[in-house]
């Protein structure tokens, strides 16, 4: 439903007086919007900040084009557009209708001639698009508005024409995971079959109220579209079959929509008249408010900075890639990721808090938390190398589009560095953060291994920029994409750099890599040291995590084969002390903060085991004492060592002899999740739990309180005594005791 405006929206957009906004999220806003003659339509709105990123344009550009293609008949009627304005836009209708999923939560669930009509009708809006070589890729319920003259199929952020390429990948799942085909949940072809199986959940969940794989965290739900059987019980049997056949996981023994559509429905009556009343009624209730609505706009919070963070000057920011010889092609790969921030649809949109220079704080009441605010969906380089909150002083950092700091207290966000957005390139410690840069003019600052200089800087914590670059150094490319800034520690920052020429975003034969260790005081290079080749036209980085232990350089390392390695080196002239395998462990669960103490690296995801950092040699290893317990990432605090065990919950071990000091009792520990390590406090440890922060009381070993969350991703903030959890565009604090 429409929220007021908050006090930085636009007075106009084009032609267009916003009235209303409908919704907003990580990329742009909908806005219900008034021509001077009256006409509402809905106003989709690119973000100013991405508008400049030519992949995105294009993005929002198709998204136009595939609304056009399904027309006003089985869509929102695109009525105006301006894609190359300064912040891109387009109108459509204004959808007198809500969107199925809220339908179906005023109704329940629809009853068969409402389902049959509905489905049919969708099959000639998919139909329509079929018919021009566009898949849809994300039709769920809130991307179908229902009206009285039938439904509407909006939001086409990552519809694309079939079979191209050329803007998303095969490999990278898009889509919505309750709602996805089985190839689109593998990273794979999405064609119109898909579509169909697409369709025949959102039937289900119109007849049940529920999808047909239920309902649970993302990789679960796309592990059961692949693999689990529908869940049909509660649809009318006459349409068992029809759906069960739509569902197979084959895409080439499903029906096609003319199939489909001449088993739903026969096409006689009126669409208005196979819809409960209830429904109608709300229908006409939206036709009438929309008519009442007048502009409001909120005022800005009294605690409003004059100019908004990304109006100081930030002499050196992050490079662009895009702005790069094949950048444009790079982001265009992994722009569908980002546009699952795009937001949902245009009429009937759910409002969303709003991002804002403010960073006015949500309600309590919506969260346990102690605070709560948007940042944004997941960073578009995230399958790189994700972002996790770090604690920096007074502040949690965290990169999502931008490095954005908060105060870990308050929630109030402290500054923003725009444009820094690749999070394996900035490192902190807990008093500064270092970070690749990039030269104002990169013309006047050539190096002499191809590219730029590699140029590294520090930040000021309490402006929010980037200070003048300490290191300069120009036998190295700072132009390459797999640069990486290892860590940071005792005035020192470790750099993985190579040399050669850039490469759209890969290795190359050609290329040579090294690290680093450079005085972040004198800028002085103190050693370098060679890094072993690594397979050509790969995107996976050197270092998966590291930090630095005494005069031990701790590091886990893919090797070509894609076996992780744990990798000490010392700290003043890098030589290799040990280099061990860790067999069974995989390296996209372990870039993560590394486990150690002062004499071990700890290690999980699988077997928990403990390496002496003197020497590389396994100390004790949960293979051997609990044979077939699976952990997730361990953490240690004063003297012992905590992990959450499969089907159990949270354990702690003696870090000397890996003995089992207790485990949790209760028996509410089975879904624990093992891809985040517990946050350990003075009184409790801190697991997730589905969508909550569960607290086990260390003295019972019992499950005392719980939060609830959003965030897969947790660090403890001591001196702010929080846990600061990270996840679903939100960053949120929750007691730390």
């Amino acid at each position: 439903m429409p929220s007021p405006l908050t006090h930085d929206d636009p007075q106009t957009i084009g032609p267009y007086q916003p009235i209303a906004r409908l919704g907003s999220g990580g990329m742009g806003t909908v806005y219900l919007a008034r021509t001077a003659g009256g006409r509402t339509v809905a106003l989709k709105t690119m973000h100013a900040r991405i508008a400049s990123d030519p992949a995105f344009r294009t993005r929002f550009r198709l998204e136009t084009d595939a609304a056009r293609v399904v027309g006003e008949r089985f869509g929102a009627g695109v009525v105006d557009a301006d894609p190359r304005a300064e912040m891109p836009w387009f109108a459509t209708e204004y959808v007198l209708g809500p969107p199925l999923d809220e339908a179906v939560e005023l109704c329940g669930p629809l009853p068969e001639a409402s389902v049959r009509a509905l489905g049919a009708a969708l099959c000639g809006a998919l139909g329509q698009l079929h018919a021009s070589d566009v898949v849809h890729r994300d039709l769920k319920p809130s991307n179908v508005l229902v009206t009285a003259y039938g439904p509407k199929v909006i939001d086409f952020g990552i519809a694309r024409a079939a079979g191209d390429e050329h803007l998303t990948r095969v490999g990278v799942a898009l889509g919505t995971p309750a709602f996805m085909s089985p190839e689109q949940a593998g990273g794979q072809e999405h064609s119109a079959a898909g579509d169909v199986f697409a369709l025949a959940g959102l039937l289900v969940f119109a007849a049940t109220g529920r999808p047909p794989f239920g309902h649970g965290q993302a990789a679960d739900l796309i592990y059961r579209v692949q693999y689990a059987e529908p869940d049909l019980t509660g649809v009318p049997d006459s349409l068992v079959p029809v759906l069960a056949q739509c569902l197979d996981k084959n895409p080439f023994r499903r029906p096609t929509t003319d199939w489909l559509a001449a088993r739903l429905h026969d096409g006689t009556g009126e669409f208005a008249d196979h819809l409960p009343d209830a429904l109608l009624a709300d229908i006409g209730r939206r036709a009438s408010e929309v008519w009442q609505l007048t502009p409001e706009r909120l005022p800005a919070p009294i605690d409003a900075p004059d100019l908004a963070p990304t109006a100081v000057p930030v002499r050196w920011s992050r490079r662009r890639l895009l702005g790069t010889a094949g950048g444009a092609a790079a982001a265009l790969a992994v722009v569908g990721a980002g546009a699952r921030a795009l937001i949902e649809g245009t009429g009937g949109a759910k409002p969303q808090p709003a991002v804002g220079p403010t960073n006015s704080l949500l309600p309590k009441k919506q969260l346990d938390s102690i605070w709560q605010i948007q940042i944004g969906e997941q960073d578009r380089f995230e399958s790189h190398m994700p972002s996790h909150p770090r604690p920096l002083a007074d502040l949690v950092t965290t990169v999502t589009g931008n490095l954005t700091g908060v105060a870990a207290q308050t929630g109030r966000r402290s500054w923003t560095v725009p444009d820094m957005d690749m999070a394996w390139q900035i490192a902190s410690d807990d008093t500064r953060l270092v970070a690749l840069v990039s030269p104002d003019d990169p013309a006047s600052d050539r190096g002499t291994a191809g590219g730029t200089a590699l140029l590294l800087a520090s930040l000021d914590l309490l402006k929010g920029e980037m200070n003048e670059p300490f290191a300069r150094l120009t036998d190295f490319n700072g132009e390459l994409f797999p640069d990486q800034v290892v860590c940071t520690a005792n005035g020192v920052v470790y750099v993985a750099v190579g040399r050669g020429r850039y490469i759209h975003n890969t290795f190359s034969a050609a290329q040579s890599w090294y690290l680093l260790a450079v005085d972040i005081g004198t800028g002085k290079l103190l050693w370098r040291t060679p890094l072993p080749a690594r397979r050509p036209g790969t995107e996976r980085f050197y270092f998966l995590a590291a930090d630095v232990v005494g005069s031990h350089l701790v590091a886990l390392q893919e090797a070509n084969d894609g076996t992780v390695h744990a990798v000490v080196r010392d700290t003043r002239n890098g030589a290799v002390r040990w280099d061990r395998p860790l067999d069974g462990v995989e390296a996209d669960r372990v870039r993560l903060p590394l486990t150690t103490d002062a004499q071990h690296l700890y290690a999980g995801t699988g077997r928990l085991r403990a390496l002496r950092l003197s020497d590389g040699k396994t100390v004790w290893d949960s293979a051997s004492s609990r044979r077939g317990r699976t952990y997730g990432p361990p953490a240690v605090q004063d003297g012992t060592v905590y992990a959450v065990e499969k089907g159990l919950g949270l354990v702690a071990f003696d870090p000397a002899s890996g003995r089992v000091t207790w485990e949790e009792k209760g028996g509410q520990g089975a879904d624990a999740d093992l891809n985040c390590p517990p946050v350990i406090g003075s009184d409790y440890a801190y697991s997730k739990r589905g969508s909550r922060l569960w607290a086990v009381e260390l003295s019972s070993h019992l499950p005392a309180h719980s939060y609830k969350t959003t965030g897969d991703r947790f660090v403890a903030h001591a001196r702010a005594k929080a846990v600061i959890a990270q996840g679903g565009g939100f960053l949120a604090a929750f007691p730390l005791r």
